[in-house]
């Protein structure tokens, strides 16, 4: 304190004369910050810059703080110095872009947010709803992004070449014939079947160069269709886990933070409004389960824990019954979809055989999932882990009975096998897309108003109230956009017929929120699911990657049986075709791709991997550390708060005690007063 050099300020007294008084300094009025726990815990840093004398260098420090200034300790006119001095080390464009180009740049992302598609639709959902349901809708329009990017590669690799060169002399013509008719477009068959949909369509034409031809481009494009796709569904999920991991297992959403920062300040509507009280009042009461459901885990005996995993092992066993016979119906109704004489029949009796393995399909994904569920509630897990078990059955159900659905079609029909595959992807698409609108307008609908018309009757108490389930529409959702993935190499336009069939469900999807639900009353954790769901989209991803993979292996097996259909001509595969273009290049560059091609590349390549998987491995450590030291950084600024919380309190209580009159043995006069002041000016 004798250090400080006080700085003088003028005033004037009553008679006008000048009076100067020592000005507030910044070291009196950092005591007590000098005493906060935080700062007695890093002395130990601070003492390194202390001066030769022994008291800590405050000057140099301050000048080279980079911290905001509303943080810094100090009066309000060092803060304006040491605003100065900050400033003029900046340049104009610095300063141009920490301010002003940061402001415009907020600017410019808001303006283009709000030009996005369905965006008022998305806030007026999100009113009524919450976040919870617009992120669904947020979700849907992601894939509708998606499918258009995959509209544009099919676009500039399959589709834009075979148009512009044209497809080879003996192809068919693509006209309307008398056999063909309006249920075509829902079998995918007649006038479809000739048309850019599937895979026979795009034969050679003029394009027929070594190494730039139709085969080629058809398979490039359908590479970077799953590629792009691979690389969005990876980077989607690595963000979500990243969420989940910096929150840790072990983080848990304390009370105060519910009730004071739980609140959504998008809701306009005073319904809503109440919906989020008792959102915010059910989040309480389900986290009071929770911890009741985990402090009577730790009060089972031993007794209760075996029949608990009995019980479990034999719900499990219902669990694998069930799977194995919905599986089995699936090949059932592939082999009674498959059988002789059904073309000779009326269109009416054609129909329903011929979608009858979509039909069981979505039937069985519709009904089991209700009956996992029934399932989880006997288990005695927590909400949470009940919403999760079921949700991996479903999706277990989902991706299995597709990829069934998806072996038995590949190898059952060995002559012209894209063309059928492509037909049954085609179906399925369809068919999802009108089970959305037949459970929108025949279903929920006319439940909504049952209830409204005659709400006291038995059965509108029995339907009860209509909530949008989040996570199984979410599944349906990632179960289409699979189908289209595993179907674009054998119905390249089938992104295009899902960009359509996804534009739909928005409108038939928001009809169905605003119309027939209302607001959930138990909350869902969609931040715990999201990875799961993001996680599912990257196995649809693999899938289709897998689907493609098995058919180039047929391609190969059976290369001497092929015919001539398609990009690829009598005896061609993917390998005979690449093997043209190699040869035809020069030798240089043969020698390149051999080496590439080779085993001895495998060691660099390996030893790449290993590089970056330490380097992604050490950064993930250095930011393990750096979120330890902000949780102490937290922790103390607690402990800080609770010291001048208790320094005000002993503060406030010595303020309230009297105080002794201590009687003084001289008066200091008025004349005195201004005699001492004039020698403290002079001084």
């Amino acid at each position: 304190m004798e250090d400080c050099v006080p700085e003088k300020s003028e005033a004037l007294s009553d008679d006008g004369s000048p009076v100067t008084w020592p000005s507030e300094c910044d070291y009196y009025n950092t005591e007590i910050y000098d005493l906060l726990p935080s700062s007695q815990a890093g002395q130990s840093e601070l003492s390194s810059h202390d001066g030769p004398d022994g008291h800590s260098s405050r000057q140099p420090r301050e000048k080279t703080s980079q911290q905001p200034l509303k943080n810094l300790p100090v009066c309000l006119q060092r803060k304006r110095e040491i605003r100065d001095r900050r400033t003029q080390n900046i340049d104009a464009w610095e300063s141009w872009k920490s301010s002003k180009g940061r402001r415009r740049w907020a600017q410019m992302r808001g303006v283009l947010k709000s030009l996005l598609p369905w965006q008022q639709m998305l806030h007026t959902i999100e009113g009524r709803f919450g976040v919870g349901v617009k992120a669904y809708f947020v979700f849907l329009r992601y894939l509708v992004y998606l499918n258009m990017l995959n509209c544009a590669l099919v676009w500039t690799f399959i589709l834009g070449p075979t148009v512009y060169y044209g497809r080879s002399n003996n192809s068919e013509a693509l006209v309307f014939g008398s056999n063909d008719s309006f249920l075509d477009f829902f079998l995918g068959s007649g006038f479809l079947a000739r048309s850019p949909l599937y895979f026979d369509y795009y034969t050679r034409g003029a394009l027929d160069s070594p190494c730039v031809n139709t085969p080629q481009l058809y398979v490039a494009g359908i590479l970077s269709i799953l590629l792009i796709s691979l690389i969005m569904a990876v980077r989607r999920t690595a963000v979500g886990y990243k969420h989940n991991w910096i929150l840790g297992s072990q983080y848990r959403m304390n009370v105060s933070f519910r009730i004071f920062c739980g609140w959504d300040f998008n809701i306009k509507e005073p319904d809503s409004a109440e919906r989020k009280h008792s959102f915010i009042r059910n989040g309480l009461k389900l986290l009071l389960l929770e911890q009741s459901f985990h402090f009577s885990i730790t009060q089972r005996t031993l007794g209760r824990r075996v029949c608990i995993h009995f019980l479990r092992s034999l719900l499990n066993i219902i669990v694998l019954l069930l799977l194995a016979g919905s599986f089995y119906l699936i090949y059932k109704a592939i082999e009674i979809s498959k059988k002789k004489g059904l073309e000779d029949q009326y269109w009416f009796v054609r129909l329903p055989f011929q979608y009858l393995p979509p039909i069981t399909i979505t039937s069985v994904n519709l009904i089991l999932p209700l009956i996992f569920r029934k399932i989880a509630a006997f288990e005695e897990y927590s909400f949470t882990t009940q919403v999760n078990v079921t949700l991996v059955r479903s999706i277990v159900l989902k991706l299995t009975s597709l990829g069934i659905y998806l072996y038995f079609v590949i190898t059952g029909s060995p002559q012209h096998r894209e063309d059928h595959f492509g037909q049954e992807m085609y179906k399925l698409c369809v068919f999802s897309f009108l089970t959305t609108v037949c459970k929108a307008f025949l279903l929920s609908f006319p439940k909504k108003l049952m209830v409204e018309k005659y709400p006291s009757s038995c059965l509108a108490r029995m339907l009860g109230e209509q909530y949008f389930e989040i996570p199984f529409n979410v599944l349906d959702l990632v179960y289409a956009q699979t189908v289209s993935w595993v179907g674009v190499y054998f119905c390249p336009l089938l992104p295009l017929i899902s960009t359509f069939t996804l534009m739909l469900t928005i409108y038939v999807k928001k009809f169905t929120v605003l119309r027939c639900c209302v607001a959930e009353k138990r909350l869902f954790r969609a931040s715990n699911s999201s990875v799961l769901f993001h996680f599912m989209l990257l196995l649809g991803v693999l899938m289709a990657a897998t689907t493609l993979i098995f058919n180039f292996h047929l391609q190969e097996s059976s290369k001497n049986n092929a015919t001539a259909h398609g990009p690829f001509r009598t005896g061609e595969t993917l390998l005979s075709v690449a093997n043209v273009c190699v040869t035809s290049l020069p030798t240089h560059a043969q020698s390149a791709i051999y080496y590439l091609s080779s085993q001895a590349f495998a060691l660099p390549l390996l030893l790449i991997e290993i590089m970056i998987l330490i380097w992604f491995v050490s950064l993930g450590r250095n930011n393990r550390r750096a979120i330890e030291s902000l949780k102490n950084v937290l922790a103390s600024s607690s402990s800080d708060k609770r010291f001048l919380v208790i320094k005000n309190m002993t503060t406030f209580k010595e303020e309230k005690k009297p105080r002794p009159r201590k009687r003084s043995k001289s008066k200091i006069s008025d004349a005195n007063l201004d005699q001492t002041l004039q020698s403290v000016e002079r001084l």
